[in-house]
Protein backbone atom coordinates (compact mmCIF):
# COMPACT_ATOMS: atom_id res chain seq x y z
CA UNK A 1 0.00 0.00 0.00
CA UNK A 2 2.76 2.47 1.12
CA UNK A 3 5.27 1.93 -2.36
CA UNK A 4 2.01 2.57 -4.87
CA UNK A 5 1.04 5.52 -2.31
CA UNK A 6 4.49 6.86 -2.56
CA UNK A 7 4.56 5.99 -6.42
CA UNK A 8 1.37 7.95 -6.87
CA UNK A 9 3.01 11.05 -5.33
CA UNK A 10 5.94 10.50 -7.50
CA UNK A 11 4.03 11.19 -10.66
CA UNK A 12 2.35 13.88 -9.18
CA UNK A 13 5.26 15.68 -8.81
CA UNK A 14 5.69 15.47 -12.58
CA UNK A 15 3.26 18.21 -13.28
CA UNK A 16 4.98 20.64 -10.44
CA UNK A 17 7.37 22.69 -12.58
CA UNK A 18 9.69 24.87 -10.88
CA UNK A 19 9.02 28.54 -11.56
CA UNK A 20 12.39 30.18 -12.85
CA UNK A 21 13.32 27.04 -15.04
CA UNK A 22 9.93 25.90 -16.29
CA UNK A 23 10.88 22.24 -16.16
CA UNK A 24 9.01 19.64 -13.96
CA UNK A 25 10.68 19.60 -10.49
CA UNK A 26 10.97 15.79 -11.36
CA UNK A 27 13.25 16.35 -14.71
CA UNK A 28 16.04 18.53 -12.50
CA UNK A 29 15.94 15.47 -9.63
CA UNK A 30 14.75 17.59 -7.44
CA UNK A 31 12.79 15.67 -5.60
CA UNK A 32 15.11 14.01 -3.57
CA UNK A 33 12.49 11.30 -1.73
CA UNK A 34 8.89 10.79 -0.81
CA UNK A 35 8.11 8.82 2.31
CA UNK A 36 4.78 7.92 4.29
CA UNK A 37 4.48 9.10 7.85
CA UNK A 38 1.80 7.34 8.91
CA UNK A 39 -1.71 6.11 8.04
CA UNK A 40 -5.38 7.11 9.35
CA UNK A 41 -8.67 6.33 8.76
CA UNK A 42 -8.67 9.54 6.01
CA UNK A 43 -5.62 8.58 4.93
CA UNK A 44 -2.07 8.83 5.00
CA UNK A 45 0.54 11.65 6.22
CA UNK A 46 3.33 11.56 3.56
CA UNK A 47 6.64 13.71 3.52
CA UNK A 48 8.07 15.15 0.55
CA UNK A 49 11.67 16.41 0.35
CA UNK A 50 12.67 18.77 -2.52
CA UNK A 51 16.54 19.92 -3.24
CA UNK A 52 16.22 23.36 -3.90
CA UNK A 53 19.10 24.47 -6.17
CA UNK A 54 20.35 26.91 -3.50
CA UNK A 55 19.11 27.40 0.20
CA UNK A 56 18.40 31.00 -1.00
CA UNK A 57 15.98 30.53 -3.21
CA UNK A 58 13.73 33.22 -3.43
CA UNK A 59 10.61 30.88 -4.76
CA UNK A 60 10.94 28.08 -1.83
CA UNK A 61 7.57 29.13 -0.70
CA UNK A 62 6.08 28.79 -4.49
CA UNK A 63 7.94 25.03 -4.73
CA UNK A 64 6.00 24.09 -1.35
CA UNK A 65 2.94 25.04 -1.87
CA UNK A 66 2.99 23.77 -5.55
CA UNK A 67 4.24 20.14 -4.29
CA UNK A 68 1.57 20.37 -1.34
CA UNK A 69 -1.08 20.99 -3.76
CA UNK A 70 0.10 18.14 -6.12
CA UNK A 71 0.41 15.81 -3.32
CA UNK A 72 -2.74 16.76 -1.66
CA UNK A 73 -4.85 16.07 -4.56
CA UNK A 74 -3.49 12.00 -4.58
CA UNK A 75 -5.95 9.64 -4.08
CA UNK A 76 -5.24 7.80 -0.09
CA UNK A 77 -3.18 11.65 0.94
CA UNK A 78 -4.73 13.22 3.80
CA UNK A 79 -1.90 15.54 4.14
CA UNK A 80 1.55 16.43 2.96
CA UNK A 81 4.64 18.01 4.63
CA UNK A 82 7.18 19.67 2.52
CA UNK A 83 10.89 19.23 3.77
CA UNK A 84 13.64 21.54 1.92
CA UNK A 85 17.24 20.95 1.76
CA UNK A 86 19.94 22.07 -0.84
CA UNK A 87 21.81 19.95 -3.51
CA UNK A 88 25.21 18.72 -2.85
CA UNK A 89 27.62 20.38 -5.73
CA UNK A 90 27.55 17.80 -7.36
CA UNK A 91 24.45 17.81 -8.20
CA UNK A 92 24.35 21.45 -9.16
CA UNK A 93 26.94 20.34 -11.48
CA UNK A 94 25.19 17.38 -13.14
CA UNK A 95 21.71 19.69 -13.52
CA UNK A 96 24.13 22.63 -14.97
CA UNK A 97 25.26 20.24 -17.28
CA UNK A 98 22.04 19.06 -17.87
CA UNK A 99 20.46 22.45 -18.99
CA UNK A 100 22.81 23.10 -21.32
CA UNK A 101 21.67 19.59 -23.26
CA UNK A 102 25.18 17.65 -22.29
CA UNK A 103 27.72 20.76 -22.38
CA UNK A 104 29.68 21.84 -19.23
CA UNK A 105 30.83 24.83 -20.48
CA UNK A 106 28.38 27.55 -21.35
CA UNK A 107 27.98 28.54 -25.31
CA UNK A 108 25.17 31.11 -26.47
CA UNK A 109 22.62 28.76 -27.58
CA UNK A 110 20.74 31.72 -29.74
CA UNK A 111 23.85 31.44 -32.13
CA UNK A 112 24.13 27.72 -32.83
CA UNK A 113 23.07 26.11 -36.22
CA UNK A 114 20.25 24.21 -35.01
CA UNK A 115 18.69 26.83 -33.26
CA UNK A 116 15.09 27.75 -34.11
CA UNK A 117 14.53 30.81 -31.85
CA UNK A 118 13.83 33.94 -33.28
CA UNK A 119 15.79 36.47 -32.20
CA UNK A 120 14.89 40.18 -32.47
CA UNK A 121 17.08 43.43 -31.63
CA UNK A 122 14.77 46.38 -31.03
CA UNK A 123 16.69 49.80 -31.69
CA UNK A 124 16.67 53.08 -32.54
CA UNK A 125 18.33 55.70 -33.81
CA UNK A 126 18.06 57.74 -30.60
CA UNK A 127 16.76 58.08 -27.25
CA UNK A 128 12.91 58.83 -26.02
CA UNK A 129 11.36 57.05 -29.34
CA UNK A 130 9.89 54.69 -26.64
CA UNK A 131 11.49 51.73 -27.75
CA UNK A 132 11.70 49.86 -24.52
CA UNK A 133 8.37 50.42 -24.30
CA UNK A 134 7.55 48.80 -27.48
CA UNK A 135 10.04 46.10 -26.69
CA UNK A 136 8.10 45.12 -23.11
CA UNK A 137 4.69 45.46 -25.03
CA UNK A 138 5.49 42.92 -27.84
CA UNK A 139 7.17 40.64 -25.13
CA UNK A 140 4.13 40.42 -23.20
CA UNK A 141 1.73 39.94 -26.22
CA UNK A 142 3.69 37.10 -27.57
CA UNK A 143 3.40 35.45 -24.23
CA UNK A 144 -0.39 35.85 -24.15
CA UNK A 145 -0.16 34.29 -27.48
CA UNK A 146 1.30 31.50 -25.55
CA UNK A 147 5.00 31.83 -26.81
CA UNK A 148 8.06 31.11 -24.65
CA UNK A 149 9.52 34.32 -24.36
CA UNK A 150 12.80 36.29 -23.30
CA UNK A 151 13.97 39.56 -22.90
CA UNK A 152 17.48 40.78 -22.78
CA UNK A 153 17.72 44.49 -21.28
CA UNK A 154 20.71 45.21 -23.69
CA UNK A 155 20.33 48.96 -22.90
CA UNK A 156 23.29 48.64 -19.81
CA UNK A 157 23.11 52.67 -19.31
CA UNK A 158 19.40 53.47 -19.27
CA UNK A 159 18.07 49.95 -18.29
CA UNK A 160 14.20 50.17 -17.51
CA UNK A 161 12.66 46.78 -18.86
CA UNK A 162 12.78 45.33 -14.77
CA UNK A 163 10.09 47.90 -14.09
CA UNK A 164 8.33 47.96 -17.36
CA UNK A 165 7.64 43.91 -17.11
CA UNK A 166 7.05 44.08 -13.84
CA UNK A 167 10.13 41.88 -12.21
CA UNK A 168 9.94 41.70 -8.65
CA UNK A 169 12.48 39.07 -7.82
CA UNK A 170 16.35 38.89 -8.16
CA UNK A 171 18.33 36.40 -10.56
CA UNK A 172 18.95 33.13 -8.99
CA UNK A 173 22.50 31.85 -9.61
CA UNK A 174 23.42 28.00 -9.82
CA UNK A 175 26.97 28.55 -9.00
CA UNK A 176 27.84 29.78 -12.52
CA UNK A 177 24.79 29.73 -13.80
CA UNK A 178 22.40 32.38 -13.49
CA UNK A 179 18.31 31.56 -13.30
CA UNK A 180 16.14 34.55 -15.01
CA UNK A 181 13.20 35.95 -13.06
CA UNK A 182 10.25 35.20 -14.88
CA UNK A 183 7.74 38.17 -14.72
CA UNK A 184 4.15 37.37 -16.74
CA UNK A 185 5.44 34.37 -18.44
CA UNK A 186 8.43 36.57 -19.66
CA UNK A 187 12.07 35.53 -18.51
CA UNK A 188 13.52 38.65 -18.30
CA UNK A 189 17.76 40.03 -18.00
CA UNK A 190 19.26 43.11 -17.06
CA UNK A 191 22.18 44.65 -15.40
CA UNK A 192 19.86 46.61 -13.21
CA UNK A 193 19.08 43.43 -11.24
CA UNK A 194 23.03 43.84 -10.50
CA UNK A 195 22.89 46.80 -9.14
CA UNK A 196 22.36 49.32 -6.51
CA UNK A 197 19.59 51.16 -6.80
CA UNK A 198 20.55 55.14 -7.97
CA UNK A 199 24.10 54.13 -9.58
CA UNK A 200 25.22 54.78 -12.41
CA UNK A 201 27.04 51.93 -14.88
CA UNK A 202 30.29 53.49 -15.95
CA UNK A 203 31.83 50.82 -18.42
CA UNK A 204 33.38 50.47 -21.66
CA UNK A 205 33.48 48.40 -24.89
CA UNK A 206 35.14 45.39 -23.66
CA UNK A 207 32.99 45.47 -20.37
CA UNK A 208 29.94 46.03 -22.50
CA UNK A 209 30.80 43.14 -24.72
CA UNK A 210 31.43 40.95 -21.86
CA UNK A 211 28.59 41.56 -20.03
CA UNK A 212 26.05 40.95 -23.15
CA UNK A 213 27.93 37.37 -23.50
CA UNK A 214 27.17 36.62 -19.94
CA UNK A 215 23.53 37.75 -20.67
CA UNK A 216 23.26 35.64 -23.36
CA UNK A 217 25.59 32.36 -22.10
CA UNK A 218 24.89 32.34 -19.01
CA UNK A 219 21.95 32.69 -18.37
CA UNK A 220 19.35 29.62 -18.42
CA UNK A 221 16.77 30.72 -20.93
CA UNK A 222 15.62 27.46 -21.76
CA UNK A 223 13.61 26.52 -24.86
CA UNK A 224 12.78 29.94 -25.87
CA UNK A 225 10.45 30.41 -29.07
CA UNK A 226 11.13 34.12 -28.94
CA UNK A 227 14.32 36.26 -27.75
CA UNK A 228 14.28 40.15 -28.02
CA UNK A 229 17.29 42.23 -27.16
CA UNK A 230 15.73 46.13 -26.23
CA UNK A 231 19.20 48.10 -27.42
CA UNK A 232 20.62 51.42 -26.49
CA UNK A 233 20.17 54.21 -29.17
CA UNK A 234 22.85 54.15 -32.29
CA UNK A 235 24.77 52.12 -33.20
CA UNK A 236 27.52 51.98 -30.85
CA UNK A 237 29.68 48.66 -28.61
CA UNK A 238 26.49 46.60 -27.74
CA UNK A 239 24.67 47.00 -31.49
CA UNK A 240 28.25 45.53 -32.64
CA UNK A 241 28.68 42.96 -30.58
CA UNK A 242 24.76 41.88 -30.65
CA UNK A 243 25.89 41.28 -34.78
CA UNK A 244 29.25 39.47 -33.77
CA UNK A 245 27.14 37.00 -30.78
CA UNK A 246 23.76 36.91 -32.68
CA UNK A 247 24.54 37.13 -36.22
CA UNK A 248 20.95 35.32 -37.31
CA UNK A 249 19.31 38.28 -34.74
CA UNK A 250 17.22 40.86 -37.00
CA UNK A 251 16.49 44.59 -36.27
CA UNK A 252 13.34 46.24 -35.02
CA UNK A 253 13.52 49.67 -36.16
CA UNK A 254 11.90 51.86 -33.74
CA UNK A 255 11.15 55.36 -34.99
CA UNK A 256 8.84 58.60 -34.12
CA UNK A 257 7.07 60.23 -36.66
CA UNK A 258 9.08 63.49 -36.23
CA UNK A 259 11.65 64.08 -39.27
CA UNK A 260 14.51 64.28 -36.81
CA UNK A 261 13.77 61.17 -35.86
CA UNK A 262 13.23 59.58 -38.47
CA UNK A 263 16.75 60.75 -39.93
CA UNK A 264 18.52 59.23 -37.13
CA UNK A 265 16.57 55.52 -37.09
CA UNK A 266 17.50 55.42 -40.77
CA UNK A 267 21.16 55.43 -39.96
CA UNK A 268 20.06 52.68 -37.17
CA UNK A 269 18.64 50.31 -39.66
CA UNK A 270 21.70 50.91 -42.27
CA UNK A 271 23.81 49.32 -39.79
CA UNK A 272 22.27 46.23 -40.68
CA UNK A 273 24.01 46.32 -44.20
CA UNK A 274 27.55 46.50 -43.07
CA UNK A 275 26.82 43.52 -40.25
CA UNK A 276 24.82 41.24 -42.71
CA UNK A 277 22.20 41.24 -40.47
CA UNK A 278 18.00 41.40 -41.66
CA UNK A 279 15.92 44.63 -40.81
CA UNK A 280 12.54 42.58 -39.91
CA UNK A 281 10.78 46.18 -40.10
CA UNK A 282 10.25 49.53 -38.70
CA UNK A 283 7.42 50.53 -36.01
CA UNK A 284 6.20 54.13 -35.65
CA UNK A 285 5.53 55.19 -32.13
CA UNK A 286 3.58 57.71 -30.65
CA UNK A 287 1.93 58.85 -34.01
CA UNK A 288 -0.95 60.25 -33.01
CA UNK A 289 -3.12 61.12 -30.27
CA UNK A 290 -6.62 60.76 -30.50
CA UNK A 291 -8.84 63.77 -29.28
CA UNK A 292 -12.11 63.55 -27.06
CA UNK A 293 -14.03 64.42 -30.43
CA UNK A 294 -12.03 61.01 -32.43
CA UNK A 295 -9.87 63.43 -34.32
CA UNK A 296 -6.41 62.62 -34.37
CA UNK A 297 -3.24 64.81 -32.97
CA UNK A 298 -0.25 64.66 -34.60
CA UNK A 299 2.19 65.99 -32.28
CA UNK A 300 5.33 64.71 -33.83
CA UNK A 301 4.19 65.38 -37.64
CA UNK A 302 3.60 62.66 -39.71
CA UNK A 303 5.34 59.73 -42.02
CA UNK A 304 8.00 58.87 -40.28
CA UNK A 305 7.97 55.71 -39.96
CA UNK A 306 7.02 54.53 -43.58
CA UNK A 307 9.98 57.25 -45.00
CA UNK A 308 12.20 54.33 -42.50
CA UNK A 309 10.62 51.70 -44.06
CA UNK A 310 10.87 53.30 -47.77
CA UNK A 311 14.50 54.50 -47.47
CA UNK A 312 15.75 51.43 -45.69
CA UNK A 313 14.12 48.62 -48.35
CA UNK A 314 16.16 50.98 -50.65
CA UNK A 315 19.53 50.89 -48.65
CA UNK A 316 19.48 47.15 -47.76
CA UNK A 317 17.75 45.92 -51.37
CA UNK A 318 15.07 43.93 -49.51
CA UNK A 319 11.64 45.11 -48.38
CA UNK A 320 11.38 46.69 -44.79
CA UNK A 321 8.17 46.63 -44.04
CA UNK A 322 6.12 49.27 -41.61
CA UNK A 323 4.64 47.06 -38.87
CA UNK A 324 2.51 49.22 -37.04
CA UNK A 325 1.75 52.99 -36.07
CA UNK A 326 1.53 53.04 -32.48
CA UNK A 327 -0.57 55.75 -31.17
CA UNK A 328 0.29 58.44 -27.95
CA UNK A 329 -1.76 57.02 -24.72
CA UNK A 330 -1.65 57.76 -21.38
CA UNK A 331 -2.49 54.03 -20.69
CA UNK A 332 0.62 53.15 -22.77
CA UNK A 333 2.84 55.44 -20.42
CA UNK A 334 1.21 54.44 -17.15
CA UNK A 335 1.65 50.29 -17.77
CA UNK A 336 5.32 50.75 -18.00
CA UNK A 337 5.84 53.17 -14.81
CA UNK A 338 3.34 50.29 -12.91
CA UNK A 339 4.85 47.15 -14.68
CA UNK A 340 1.54 46.06 -16.27
CA UNK A 341 2.09 46.47 -19.71
CA UNK A 342 -1.04 47.37 -21.69
CA UNK A 343 -1.55 44.35 -24.21
CA UNK A 344 -1.76 42.48 -20.83
CA UNK A 345 -5.20 44.37 -20.01
CA UNK A 346 -8.64 44.33 -21.15
CA UNK A 347 -7.86 47.15 -22.73
CA UNK A 348 -8.91 47.02 -26.25
CA UNK A 349 -7.31 50.96 -26.91
CA UNK A 350 -6.03 51.89 -30.59
CA UNK A 351 -2.75 51.26 -29.20
CA UNK A 352 -2.71 47.86 -27.68
CA UNK A 353 -4.43 46.25 -30.92
CA UNK A 354 -1.96 47.88 -32.61
CA UNK A 355 0.84 46.46 -29.90
CA UNK A 356 -1.00 43.12 -30.46
CA UNK A 357 -0.67 42.91 -34.27
CA UNK A 358 2.98 43.68 -34.42
CA UNK A 359 3.71 40.75 -31.97
CA UNK A 360 1.37 38.49 -33.60
CA UNK A 361 3.23 39.38 -37.09
CA UNK A 362 6.89 38.87 -35.30
CA UNK A 363 5.72 35.29 -33.33
CA UNK A 364 4.39 33.89 -36.54
CA UNK A 365 6.87 34.66 -38.93
CA UNK A 366 9.44 31.45 -39.94
CA UNK A 367 13.03 31.90 -39.19
CA UNK A 368 15.23 31.93 -42.77
CA UNK A 369 16.96 28.67 -43.18
CA UNK A 370 20.56 30.55 -43.11
CA UNK A 371 23.24 28.74 -41.85
CA UNK A 372 21.17 26.19 -40.39
CA UNK A 373 21.64 22.26 -40.94
CA UNK A 374 19.34 20.76 -43.64
CA UNK A 375 18.20 17.07 -42.89
CA UNK A 376 19.25 16.15 -46.59
CA UNK A 377 22.10 13.79 -48.46
CA UNK A 378 23.04 13.79 -52.03
CA UNK A 379 21.70 10.69 -53.97
CA UNK A 380 23.60 8.94 -55.95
Amino acid sequence: MSEALIARVREAMTSVLDPEIRRPITDLDMVRDVVVLGEGDDGAAVQVTIALTTSGCPLRETITRDVTNASDAVEGVARTEVSMTVMTDEERTALRTKLRGGMAEPVIPFAQPDNLTKVYAVASGKGGVGKSTVTANLAAAMAAEGLKVGVVDADVYGFSLPRMLGVELPPTKVDDMILPPVAGDVKVISIGMFTEPGRAVVWRGPMLHRALQQFLADVFWGDLDVLLLDLPPGTGDIAISVAQLLPDAELLVVTTPQLAAAEVAERAGAMAQATKQRVAGVIENMSWMVQQDGSRLEVFGSGGGQRVAEQLSETLGAEVPLLGQVPLEVALREGGDSGAPLVTSDDDSEAATVLRDVARTLGTRQRGLAGRKLSISPVG
